[in-house]
């Protein structure tokens, strides 16, 4: 799955401010990619990363507490699929910012009408597309280059009691990965095949 057929939202109404950030709905409900706007001449360009105001314009309000940068040295490398239950449920906005990847994401709340539905896109460097994961879903990528870095911007503290995560081949989600991984930590390889009670799904009800 890619893009779906709809325009995208502005954030911003100012027909010369408008667009500087697009989020552009996908799949399930309440996730996006964004697009940055970019402004350039002859120096490079100029691009809104993130802005409070205009994500908030857009109906995603987010503030920041965390900023996080991962490396993987070997394309094949996964990392997932994480997430935290409430009430330390976790806002991400993710971006490549070396190399390429595919991102790939899973919701899991129980009242939403895409619940149990995975999504992925391929983020690059060179593309500078992010992706806005909301509360309640699940998150991992698989790198597709050597050395792949990845930034993230998080609206919760990392609670370590909180914590829980899907296993990336889990049967009842079936994510189609674009290879087989080469590298996944212990930890991401052992989580259990899918229980309700043990994924903490009531915690994530009410986040839609």
């Amino acid at each position: 799955m890619q893009w779906v057929a709809c325009p995208p939202i502005s954030a911003g109404s100012n027909p010369r401010k408008a667009h500087i950030v697009k989020f552009h709905p996908t799949p399930l409900h309440g996730a996006y990619t964004i697009e940055l706007e970019k402004r350039g001449d002859d120096r490079g360009f100029f691009a809104r990363f993130f802005c409070q105001k205009e994500f908030e314009a857009a109906g995603v309000p987010m503030s920041v507490v965390q900023i996080n940068n991962s490396l993987s040295a070997k394309a094949g490398t996964l990392r997932g699929m994480h997430y935290q239950l409430a009430p330390a449920a976790e806002i991400k906005v993710v971006r490549c910012i070396r190399g390429a990847l595919y991102d790939a994401i899973v919701d899991l709340r129980p009242d939403s009408p895409t619940f149990g539905k995975w999504f992925g896109v391929e983020l690059t460097a060179e593309n500078r597309t992010m992706i806005f994961v909301p509360q309640g879903f699940a998150h991992g990528l698989m790198t597709l280059t050597d050395d792949t870095e990845a930034f993230y911007l998080v609206n919760a503290f990392y609670a370590p009691e909180q914590e829980r995560g899907l296993r990336f081949d889990d049967p009842r989600f079936g994510i189609e990965w674009p290879r087989q991984p080469v590298e996944v930590s212990p930890k991401d390889s052992s989580w259990p095949d899918f229980d309700p009670v043990f994924h903490g799904i009531e915690a994530l009800r009410g986040l839609t």
